[in-house]
């Protein structure tokens, strides 16, 4: 079952207490919004974690309780390059700022050891569920694989982080991780056995000559090189406290630049060994020969999880050195941590003691894996092949975005869309851009320019057409027009002009590409306020409106505009508007003024939304209306462009009518 991250706190333990008054005064000084002068201020330690002591800090002001999480070096010698809270201030502070991988905000980071002993830096607490046990205990199966699946999606969003992008590019070495690594843990090792240590064993040492004659070749060419968390596990993740997603990613001292499909072995090793238990490590005791929890992947599945999510192919032949790399890593650490235990630096009382057990059955584990003739199966599963396959072809009927973490990811038929817009700005819009220009400033600048009608043609081609039409406006469309026979026309038009069938999530990642040029949006007919004027005809207009206007608009015959705002009232407040509607027989009477109404300069426009009071003694949240309004209806007048920040924007403008 899971643990609720508050439930996981204690008392200090003895020998990691240290000057609480320093704490606050460094805290309220150097933390944003921290209570100044709170009343109560309560330092507690998380038991769970063997590495950088962890502690809750409960500060109450008054009525309000806020919680903050401080993380600082063990106190007494650690070994050389242990340990680092700096680096892992530096790699969250980078993720937090720039991604949207989930971690913890970070407020500060204190190097001066005379605040509280050993450096620290204080994060941001999040309340949600852990995972103690991989095997997910009093969980459902449907659960427990839902579970699996974000985990193996966040890590492979942690994994697509740019480093360059946020900062990180200087981490670490990117190429000959492995070979570094095996030397570094081989050196660590050795120096916490021996003599008045952890004992040591030699079958650890013949491990690393091992690891050294098969370092895969990847290693050194970089094609798994990124971002590498270095103790990925189901137990360093955060879920929300009611849903089955990851909102926070955990203990980052082993974080660095190198080859990721390290971070993906280590996570899987309770497949292969019972690394959660707080017992003696029996050989192979992991979820593959011993009691599988039902609904819990197998080992392939989740392979096939993360490798779908990240875009990886499949490591059938490399994962024998991997899983025995971190078989033989993890042996490291526990070593570190029994040594630590016998020299009275570790906390963790009867399972910091076990530790050295645990180290030696893991070691027996690696070496029983190496001599097995097959890990893993030279292809994904076939069922979870298919399931992936199919859930892909809903995606991209849907148009929809998988989730991750809370955050989302663009689907394949978005990242191709984007990639299409892209080459068509590259190639279409950008050399044209200064023509554009040249127009707008001179003399005919209310007109069009011929390349433009061109590029909207063209456009229409390559699929880059009114993507913002939203499904289930599309959908009530077409059953309007046409009773919502999919691949039929609607009179001249083809099918393929009520949009790609996007979402609002999915159409943002377009608006980015669209919006890099003041003249794109309209030559996907995606340019306002024609996007918002064809919205309200396609989920409220009639038949009759919808052939009248809706399709001169969809085909990007015509333009619109939206009349609101007026001179005399803050008009953002459609109660304040002054503009009249009244009924006249079969007509309406409007009698008003607008101005800064967008497109009506344009030579295309032929439509006007009008809004105004049909009803001035109703209560005052209805007595507004909107009227669809012919730009050529006698008593009109566009009387002016207006300027925004001195640009009158032509050939589109902001008209006084």
């Amino acid at each position: 079952m899971a643990i609720r991250t508050s439930d996981l706190v204690g008392q200090v333990h003895p020998t990691q207490q240290f000057a609480v008054d320093s704490l606050l005064r460094y805290a309220s000084a150097n933390v944003e919004r921290f209570p100044l002068s709170p009343s109560q201020f309560i330092l507690s330690q998380f038991g769970y974690g063997q590495s950088n002591p962890t502690f809750l800090i409960e500060v109450h002001s008054g009525s309000s309780i806020k919680r903050y999480v401080l993380r600082k070096k063990p106190p007494g010698k650690l070994l050389e390059s242990a340990h680092a809270v700096d680096r892992e201030f530096q790699v969250l502070h980078a993720l937090g700022t720039h991604t949207s991988v989930p971690v913890p905000k970070v407020f500060c980071l204190c190097t001066d050891s005379s605040v509280i002993g050993t450096p620290f830096y204080i994060m941001e607490y999040l309340e949600g569920r852990i995972f103690i046990d991989p095997k997910l205990p009093g969980i459902s199966s449907k659960q427990r694989r839902e579970i699996y699946c974000a985990t193996a999606k966040a890590l492979a969003f942690l994994h697509s982080a740019d480093v360059d992008a946020i900062g990180l590019g200087n981490y670490g070495k990117r190429n000959h991780y492995c070979k570094r690594q095996v030397e570094r843990w081989a050196k660590q090792y050795l120096i916490s056995t021996g003599e008045g240590k952890s004992e040591r064993n030699p079958k650890m040492l013949e491990l690393a000559d091992w690891l050294r004659l098969h370092i895969p070749s990847e290693d050194s060419s970089g094609t798994t090189t990124g971002l590498v968390h270095g103790d990925f596990r189901i137990d360093n993740l955060v879920f929300h406290p009611s849903e089955d997603r990851v909102i926070g990613i955990l203990d980052w001292e082993l974080s660095t630049l190198g080859n990721q499909m390290c971070d993906v072995a280590y996570s899987c090793l309770h497949y292969i060994a019972n690394v959660a238990s707080g017992d003696d490590v029996e050989e192979n005791a992991g979820f593959e020969l011993t009691n599988f929890p039902d609904g819990v992947p197998s080992l392939a599945e989740y392979l096939s999880d993360y490798c779908s999510a990240a875009g990886r192919g499949w490591p059938a032949a490399e994962w024998k050195f991997y899983i025995a790399f971190s078989l033989f890593r993890g042996a490291s650490i526990y070593a570190g941590v029994h040594c630590r235990w016998i020299m009275g630096n570790a906390s963790g009382g009867e399972r910091a003691r076990l530790m050295g057990q645990k180290a030696n059955a893991l070691i027996r584990t690696a070496w029983s894996f190496i001599q097995r003739e097959s890990v893993l199966p030279q292809n994904p599963p076939s069922a979870v092949q298919e399931h992936k396959q199919q859930k892909l072809e809903e995606e991209e009927s849907r148009g929809q975005t998988s989730s991750m973490g809370g955050k989302f990811v663009p689907s394949q038929k978005i990242q191709d869309l984007r990639d299409r817009l892209i080459k068509f700005m590259n190639n279409h819009i950008y050399p044209l851009e200064s023509e554009f220009y040249k127009l707008a400033q001179s003399s005919n600048r209310w007109t069009i320019h011929p390349e433009e009608e061109k590029l909207k043609e063209l456009a229409k081609t390559k699929g880059l057409w009114n993507l913002f039409i939203p499904r289930d406006s599309a959908a009530r469309a077409r059953r309007v027009l046409y009773g919502g026979k999919s691949g039929a026309s609607i009179g001249k038009t083809p099918d393929l002009l009520l949009g790609a069938g996007l979402t609002n999530l999915e159409y943002g990642y377009l608006c980015e590409i669209m919006g890099r040029s003041i003249w794109a949006p309209q030559i996907f007919n995606c340019g306002a306020p024609d996007t918002g004027n064809m919205e309200v005809l396609l989920r409220y207009g009639n038949e009759e409106q919808l052939h009248e206007w809706l399709l001169p608009l969809l085909e990007g015959s015509i333009r619109s505009g939206f009349a609101m705002t007026e001179p005399q009232v803050a008009s953002s407040d459609a109660t304040n508007i002054e503009c009249s509607i009244k009924r006249h027989g079969d007509s309406c009477i409007i009698n008003g003024k607008k101005w800064w109404t967008s497109g009506a300069m344009d030579p295309r426009c032929k439509l006007l939304i009008v809004m105004g009071k049909t009803d001035f003694s109703a209560p005052k949240h209805k007595q507004q209306s909107m009227i669809l309004v012919d730009i050529n209806t006698p008593g009109i007048n566009i009387k002016r462009p207006l300027t925004v920040f001195g640009f009158d924007d032509a050939p589109h403008g902001h008209a006084e009518i």
